[in-house]
């Protein structure tokens, strides 16, 4: 690398830049698209920024003892928002225009109780976990008290032990794990998801400049000087690498600033961005010297991004997809990308806890880009 002078680099990568400053349908795709997406899919989401409660409507009547004892659970609840409401329909209307992550209906003597959810809301799934863990608990409570009475206390000391029962169960903490535990919702969401997928998809679409240069003849002329393939390789491959880069970075601040998303610990999230454009940096050199035209780079670039995005979980959250799509969806990078991206959203999480995700990334950044240097290198040097 000693002889490898920076200058024909840079002058590579500012020509490579400034053809892609003057693509105003690229800039929109890069600039405006993402911001749009995240915007409209994170209000489908809940839109919200994720550390909100989730506002949670409950048609009941205080005097059933059921009903009061669920709205306490629910009240007692730091992530829901109870709104109460006289009517189902007017529950129900809420629920249909997003301005409830769910509903619920608790009829006086009536042992079922009704959820209404939008489907394919993470709001919905989280608020829905919520409210099974307050009923699971009411209806532990009334088994109890049952048992109490049928053994022969009088009400009042059912009642005692009950409470004391409640107060070492306290001392109980329940760790939940699964599909769907603790993923953030709306904005919190959809950003990240937003950030792999259109960083993604717009590497292998500006995948077209590149065979433009080898079109027009600009890598030809470049092999033709003094400097060499391992510059020219350089050079195409870093102006790539910023513009992935760039847009990852423009859509962490504009997410942060218009969508208040707490993206987490910086470094963390540096590590784990740069590493996804490294891969995407290496399928876009691998896009742009497999394909003959400029035109196909962008007709296979997008299909192949949505697809590899549908299962990484961008396009919606992986419990909906079910088992089978999720563990294919880790033969690819959005997966482990969105993992240490949702992971890095929970306060107090650190580099140490994406470790192995950023693992993942470098190597499949060092394969992928490995691939795709060498087969560009071969069709650059069949030019000359």
């Amino acid at each position: 690398m000693s002889g490898m002078r920076p200058r024909p680099i840079t002058a590579l990568v500012a020509a490579n830049l400034r053809r892609q400053v003057k693509d105003r349908v690229g800039l929109f795709f890069i600039v405006v698209m993402p911001i749009l997406t995240i915007l409209f899919v994170g209000m489908a989401l809940g839109g919200t920024s994720g550390t909100g409660a989730m506002p949670v409507g409950v048609v009941a009547q205080d005097s059933d003892p059921v009903a009061a004892a669920l709205l306490r659970e629910l009240a007692a609840n730091p992530k829901l928002e109870v709104h109460r409401h006289d009517t189902e329909d007017e529950m129900r209307e809420g629920v249909r225009r997003g301005a409830l992550a769910a509903g619920l209906v608790v009829r006086p003597d009536d042992p079922s109780l009704d959820l209404v959810t939008p489907q394919g809301s993470g709001s919905a799934l989280a608020a829905r976990s919520e409210i099974d863990v307050a009923v699971g608990k009411v209806s532990a409570v009334r088994e109890a008290t049952r048992a109490a009475l049928g053994a022969g206390a009088t009400p009042e000391l059912a009642e005692k032990y009950v409470s004391a029962a409640q107060a070492e169960s306290g001392d109980v903490a329940i760790r939940r794990s699964g599909q769907g535990a603790d993923t953030p919702t709306g904005f919190a969401y959809t950003a990240p998801a937003n950030l792999l997928l259109f960083t993604f998809i717009n590497s292998l679409a500006v995948a077209a400049a590149l065979v433009e240069s080898r079109r027009i003849g600009m890598v030809r002329r470049a092999l033709a000087t003094p400097v060499g393939p391992g510059r020219v390789l350089a050079g195409e491959a870093l102006s790539r690498f910023l513009v992935a880069l760039s847009q990852s970075l423009l859509i962490i601040v504009v997410s942060r600033l218009l969508f208040d998303v707490r993206w987490g610990d910086p470094v963390a999230v540096a590590a784990v961005v740069t590493v996804f454009c490294l891969v995407a940096t290496g399928a876009a050199m691998l896009v742009g010297a497999l394909v003959r035209s400029p035109s196909q780079a962008p007709a296979i670039g997008p299909p192949i991004g949505i697809v590899l995005g549908m299962l990484g979980g961008c396009l919606w959250p992986r419990e909906v997809a079910g088992e089978t799509l999720t563990t294919i969806g880790y033969l690819f990078p959005h997966s482990w990308a969105m993992d240490a991206l949702l992971a890095l959203s929970t306060p107090g999480t650190g580099v140490g806890a994406v470790l192995t995700e950023i693992a993942v990334l470098a190597g499949m950044a060092t394969v992928v880009l490995g691939v795709a240097l060498v087969v560009f290198r071969r069709r650059a040097l069949a030019l000359r």
